[in-house]
């Protein structure tokens, strides 16, 4: 069985902007994955959507035309 690639499509220090994100690119039928890498304790870092290869370019446009 082969493993799905993933590869980053948006990072900020804000999870509710991932969390729409991902919401939106589920809406057309993206699958994506949300990786918080921020600190518990300080809250520094920064929230990753990632989604696979294959939808990469399709999500990357939706993500620049959300204004998010």
């Amino acid at each position: 069985m082969l493993e799905k690639q993933w590869i980053l499509v948006f990072s900020s220090g804000d999870l509710f902007k991932a969390e729409l994100l991902k919401g939106l690119l589920s809406e057309h039928g993206i699958e994506s994955v949300v990786v918080n890498k921020k600190d518990s304790a300080y809250l520094i870092g920064d929230v990753e959507l990632f989604v696979t290869v294959e939808n990469a370019f399709e999500a990357n446009q939706i993500i620049k035309a959300s204004e998010i």
